[in-house]
């Protein structure tokens, strides 16, 4: 009688780990799954946060020293992105374009950051891949494209028109 006590104590056993194993396994998936997206919302938000800032930077004409307009601009947004722009290559995707207030058109060159034109600060393809890419096999990674824009402001007394 002893003996078959203790075998099926050990059949218990087994089937508790077993059963762990079955609930665990897809709890920890949706987990991971859970901070993954999590962490690119995070991303997303941060960089939105990066380039507001770069616009507000870009209406009031400051520059850094040494720099010029748009170095400076992309400096400031780099700076505001928590280290995702850290890089030489994730700061080539950040953009900074002037476009003219009646026609929508592109503004390049000299001037083109002129009072009264509309400044477009944007990273364009910066990509990040999942967490859960290893778990799960191959993900497409996710592509942010983030834009914010405002209308230049007039010079400071005094001032002259920064070069780009």
């Amino acid at each position: 009688m002893n003996m078959r006590h203790s075998r099926r104590r050990l059949g218990q056993a087994g089937n508790n780990i077993l059963e762990s194993a079955l609930v665990l396994v897809p709890t920890l998936a949706m987990i991971v799954g859970i901070v993954d997206v999590a962490f690119g919302v995070f991303t997303h938000t941060t960089l939105q946060h990066a380039v507001r800032e770069g616009t507000r930077y870009a209406v009031t004409y400051s520059v850094k020293t040494g720099m010029g307009h748009d170095a400076s601009i992309k400096s400031v947004v780099q700076q505001n992105a928590m280290g995702f722009l850290a890089s030489e290559t994730a700061l080539s995707k950040v953009y900074v374009r002037y476009y003219d207030p009646v026609t929508f058109t592109e503004q390049t060159g000299t001037g083109s950051n002129a009072p009264g034109n509309i400044v477009e600060i944007s990273v364009e393809g910066l990509t990040r891949n999942w967490i859960a890419s290893g778990l799960l096999g191959r993900l497409a990674p996710m592509n942010f494209y983030i834009r914010s824009s405002d209308r230049m402001e007039g010079l400071p007394t005094g001032t002259a028109l920064p070069t780009r």
